[in-house]
Order: C-alpha cells, then structure tokens, then sequence
C-alpha cells in the first residue's frame, strides 16, 4: 500500500480530511438540488391554485335584485299558473322603481336588460309553487344580466371610456341607483351546483356536469373492478409462465401508458360505431372510461397480491387449502387494501379524462340533468372545455370556479385512497 493510499484511510491525514470535504460539498449540493426542485413544484403548484382561485371565486356569488312586484292576475290564470305573463310582471317592477321612464319603450327596455333572461322563470317556479301569491306585492330576488354582475363585482370600470366597455352611463347609473336603494345583493351563488348549464352565464350551473361524471364513475367501476381484479388474480396466481402469459403482460403494462384519446377512439368505434349505442351518453363514457382504467387496475392488483408474504400461501396450502381457497380466502382479503387504493387512483385518474368523453359526444349543450346512466349529459371536465370555449366573461370565472370543483373531487378520492391504505394496510 502506498503512502498516498494509506493518507486517505488515515483519518487525521490531510487527504482523508480534503477528501471528507469535497463529499460533504456534493452531498450538500445534491440537497440544495432536491429542495430546488420541491420548491419549484411547490411554487407552481401554488401559481396554479392561487390563479384559480383568483379567477373563479368570483363565481360562488351571484348579483341578485330585490324588489317588491306585483302578481297581477291579470298576467297570471290562478288556474293554470305555468303559463303566465312573467315577463310583463317583471317589466311593470322595473317601471315602478324607474316611475320617470314614463311610456319610453326603449328606455324601459334597457332597464329590463338588467334583470337575466331567467328571471321569469324563477318568478314562474314562485308562482307555481305557491299559487297563493297571485294578486299580492311581493319581494322577489331575481339574478341580473351578466353585464350587471360584471359591474357589480367590480370587473367592469366605470371609468373606462363609455366607447370600450359594454355598459353606457346611463345603464350603470341606472344600477348604480338601484345599488344605493338596497336593492342590489350578492349572495352565495348556490345555482352553480345546483343548475345545469345555460347559455347564460349567471344560470349556468354544474349540476348536470356533475351527475354526467357520477354516472360515468359509477358505471366504470361496476366494469373495471371486477374484470380487473379477475384478469389480475388469474396472471398473478394461475396462468401458466409462458411466452403468451408475458405477452399478455408485456401488452397490460404498455396500454396503462397509451395515450387516453386512443381509449376515445376505440370507444368510439366499437360502442357507437359497431354496436350503435347513442352519443353523449354516460353508459357509454364509462365503458369507455372503464378501458383505460383496467390495465391501472390489474397492475395496481397485482401488485398488492405480490406483497402478501409467501409465508401464507404456504401454511394455508400446507393445512390442506386448495389454491382457490387460499386465492380467496387468505391472499385477496389481505391485499384488498392496496387494491382499493389503486382502483380509487385509478377512478380519480377517469374522472379527469377530457379526450375520450370528447370523442363520444359528452360536450353537448345539454340544460337539464340525466336522469339515468342512458340520457344524454355532459361531465365535468368537458364542461369546463364548454364553458373555456364560450366568448362570454362571465363564463371565465365559472371555468375556474369548476376547475376548483374538480380538483375537490380529486383531491377527495386520492385522500380517500390515502385513508384506506393507512387504516387497512398490515405491516409484515
């Protein structure tokens, strides 16, 4: 051994100590990177949330005017209440706060175009509810036009030059009186889970999105689950290890990283074009959605059937259990944990799919709810596609706002998963 050699193994040596430096300068530069990069998602990570949030929070209120008017019977038959002239009623409430407007037509229609063209029907499903009403002054709270709410929140200018905004001065001094009246409220927009969408924007709502996504959920998991479990406990436990089994395996790994557009179009071809089932509908979103989420959960599967320890496939064979029985009665309870945490990830990753439900038609404008898995209806991330799409500004912070809805749903079934292994997982 040479002398340069035994320095570095001498611990008092000024080779060992130049030595223990510069491992010390790498290691400490290698943190410096990892903390770099975790700041760095970190920091966008925050961008992201904060530019949403920014964006969309104007959308969980709504502008209402609160106003006294007058059922007339004469605009409404007590007998048949669905089939009145709200549109009058709502007209003749605007002239009684404006009583200058006198026989203007023009004029007392701007002040009409503050109230949203849905204000009739919420005046009409009153009504109808409670036929009682006719003939009576009662304060009514209807959603203004999109415009009104722009203005209202502060995303019109006043002060911008009356040839570069929407609103003229007359039509916001117009407000800006009933705003100083009391008559102006902003109350939490309960419309946007609640309505389904709209082509204007202070009626749309995500209801329908929301039972589309529900539905297409629900139908992929009834399909993918069990078929997943199946496929992954035959490969794992009984398939022969032969050049078919590895292929099969080999094709399972490959199309869990298949682009989910190609899963679209294979829906597309099959379910509608071969076997005719109708587009738009979330039957056919979640047998779509149920193809990409099968190779995610056999690999998921597999894997937790792998981390069993051998030790109990063993003692159960040893006391007389058939593979069956040892299958299902010992190894599958035990790996049951990992396996729901992998389905759920995977029904998380289905969830937030835009490209196959596109494909199948889910991106209709559809203004009620479905009823069932077979009416046609949207889902969430194709109706936040909608809503970025269309030229209206009020449907800027509603894209957002069901961004911020989406990543709720996300964020819950990851923690769910996240309970589920904590609670369930058994430690060897």
């Amino acid at each position: 051994m040479t002398d340069q050699t035994a320095d570095k193994f001498d611990w008092d040596s000024p080779a060992f100590a130049a030595n223990l430096r510069k491992r010390k300068r790498s290691q400490l530069w290698l943190k410096s990177l990892g903390l770099g990069a975790i700041s760095i998602a970190f920091g966008m990570l925050a961008l992201l949330i904060g530019s949403l949030i920014s964006t969309g929070y104007q959308a969980f209120t709504q502008t209402h005017l609160e106003i006294a008017a007058y059922i007339d019977p004469e605009h409404v038959d007590p007998e048949n209440p669905d089939r009145g002239n709200y549109r009058q009623i709502l007209t003749d409430m605007m002239h009684a706060q404006f009583p200058e407007v006198a026989d203007d037509r023009a004029e007392l229609r701007r002040l009409t175009n503050i109230l949203s063209n849905g204000a009739q029907f919420r005046l009409r499903d009153m009504v109808v509810e409670n036929p009682d009403l006719i003939g009576q002054t009662v304060t009514v709270r209807v959603p203004v036009s999109d415009n009104y709410d722009q203005l209202n929140k502060g995303m019109i200018d006043p002060d911008t030059p009356e040839a570069n905004r929407r609103l003229k001065d007359d039509e916001i001094a117009n407000f800006m009186q009933l705003k100083e009246a009391g008559a102006v409220t902003k109350p939490l927009n309960i419309w946007l889970l609640t309505n389904a969408d709209s082509r204007f924007p202070e009626l749309a709502g995500l209801k329908g999105a929301i039972i589309g996504s529900a539905y297409a959920l629900l139908v992929c998991f009834l399909l993918s689950f069990p078929i997943g479990i199946g496929a992954a406990i035959y490969l794992e436990k009984f398939a022969p290890r032969n050049r078919v089994s590895d292929l099969i395996e080999i094709n399972i790994n490959n199309l869990a990283a298949v682009p989910s557009v190609v899963f679209g179009l294979l829906g597309l071809a099959v379910f509608i074009g071969w076997f005719g089932l109708p587009r738009s509908v979330p039957f056919v979103g979640g047998m779509t959605l149920a193809l990409m989420t099968l190779p995610t959960i056999i690999i998921a599967t597999r894997a937790a059937l792998k981390a069993v320890p051998p030790s109990i496939s063993e003692a159960a064979l040893g006391v007389g259990a058939s593979q069956q029985q040892v299958v299902f009665g010992h190894v599958l309870p035990l790996a049951m944990p990992g396996i729901l945490t992998g389905t759920i990830i995977g029904l998380a990753q289905a969830l937030g799919e835009t490209a196959p439900l596109l494909l199948i038609g889910m991106n209709a404008f559809i203004t009620s709810a479905p009823e069932t898995p077979f009416d046609s209806a949207t889902a969430l991330p194709t109706q936040i596609y909608i809503w970025a799409d269309s030229p209206e500004r009020g449907f800027v912070s509603r894209t957002s706002a069901a961004i911020l809805v989406l990543l709720t749903f996300l964020i819950t079934m990851n923690a769910i998963a996240i309970f589920l292994r904590q609670k369930f997982e058994r430690k060897w």
